[in-house]
């Protein structure tokens, strides 16, 4: 499904004029002076459309523009400059989503976004690891104080369940029916990470992503790519994406814009740089593998 199908980016006579109308006032261009010079003004979306390119070549730049002219909603929102808030409105001018009605949300989602996940997550570890600790000392207490210490009042109910339980359960028991939802607790953050994705994108959704391959491992990264490709396919969901990853770079069916070219155009990812190295370096030591 395609809800987004073309964007067009300011041209350089445009950016021109933004800059002339504030040069006493403002010294930081931002987002300006970017994709003009890589010869970068209009993009055609496929269901899967990726942009690729090395640290510095603008692809979360252009996520943030294209993002916020389709009023994406974010978790963490940045401080934009009086130029980027400019080019917005701009884009939005020139700017139509397909389908709308069909589409149940517009998502932008960062690396940052599952870093924060994880990081809520080890939070949540924390406290579970404390409570656990707290869990085993008391079912020790349970288990060895004298009987008589409880009666059979209302008050003493929850001190003679926990007496009951102490004596017929192992301690690993006793923990686990009291603290029921530790199952993360097992997990990986690659596998955490893998978690969030799977539970974040959901079906007749656009998703603008900024390299999702972070935190994942090789294979991880290909159960997301199989995924990603799934939902594009019965799920109706369109994916913009930023990525170096060779594993999500062959997305099957995916256009990728590669953003260190001049004049800025779609190739295959076997024709990319960041490809060919690896190629190169697995090639080199093929007799190793063998």
């Amino acid at each position: 499904m395609i809800y987004l199908k073309n964007f067009k980016l300011l041209n350089e006579d445009y950016e021109d004029g933004m800059i002339m109308n504030k040069m006493n006032i403002h010294t930081n261009f931002y987002p300006l002076r970017i994709f003009p010079e890589k010869e970068f003004e209009k993009i055609d979306f496929e269901p899967i459309t990726i942009f690729y390119g090395g640290n510095g070549s603008g692809k979360t730049t252009i996520l943030n523009i294209i993002s916020d002219t389709v009023n994406a909603s974010k978790r963490n929102i940045d401080k934009r400059t009086i130029f980027f808030d400019q080019y917005v409105q701009c884009c939005k001018q020139h700017c139509e989503l397909i389908h709308q009605g069909e589409c149940k949300s517009i998502k932008y989602i960062s690396s940052d976004d599952v870093f924060d996940y994880l990081l809520d997550l080890r939070a949540i570890n924390s406290s579970v690891n404390r409570r656990k600790t707290e869990l085993i000392s008391e079912y020790f207490e349970y288990k060895y104080n004298p009987s008589e210490k409880y009666n059979s009042s209302l008050s003493q109910y929850e001190d003679l369940r926990n007496k009951v339980d102490s004596n017929r359960m192992t301690a690993s028991k006793y923990v686990r029916t009291r603290l029921r939802n530790n199952t993360i607790m097992q997990e990986s953050n690659g596998e955490t990470a893998l978690d969030f994705w799977q539970n974040e994108i959901e079906d007749n959704s656009l998703y603008i992503i900024d390299e999702p391959e972070n935190s994942l491992s090789a294979e991880n990264q290909l159960k997301l790519k199989t995924f990603i490709e799934e939902s594009a396919r019965f799920y109706n969901c369109q994916f913009i994406i930023a990525t170096h990853s060779p594993f999500l770079l062959a997305l099957d069916g995916a256009k990728i814009y590669d953003l260190d070219s001049k004049p800025v155009k779609p190739k295959k990812w076997t024709e990319l740089d960041n490809v060919k190295v690896y190629n190169s370096f697995f090639e080199e030591h093929r007799d190793e593998f063998n």
